[in-house]
């Protein structure tokens, strides 16, 4: 219902004089709320904290995702540039698995 309920919001929003709002919709904390209230429940404030201390470290890729768009999305066209885009979140969110697996949990 939410997922469906954004959609229509970021339909709403693109076609708008605040068409840029668009973009901060998909930034609503759904997943997490999820997330967060599955890991609270069943494991405890610790994992809680390392879990939001993650999802801290998850904005490296979204970031490598929206700066890819930015710089892009004069040079190719749409569908190159979100292929890339993807590619260079794919990228961000396995160097921050790899940080996370050797740094975070060995110490």
């Amino acid at each position: 219902m939410l997922g469906a309920l954004a959609v229509l919001l970021i339909a709403l929003l693109s076609s708008s004089r605040s068409y840029y709002l668009a973009g901060l919709v998909p930034l609503f904390p759904t997943f997490a709320l999820i997330a967060h209230a599955i890991v609270g429940s069943e494991r405890g404030p610790a994992e809680l904290r390392a879990t939001a201390l993650f999802g801290l470290g998850a904005l490296l890729p979204y970031a490598a995702y929206l700066l890819a768009v930015y710089a892009l999305s004069t040079r190719l066209t749409l569908a190159a540039t979100l292929a890339a885009a993807s590619l260079a979140w794919a990228a961000a969110a396995a160097a921050l698995l790899l940080f996370w697996q050797r740094v975070m949990l060995a110490g």
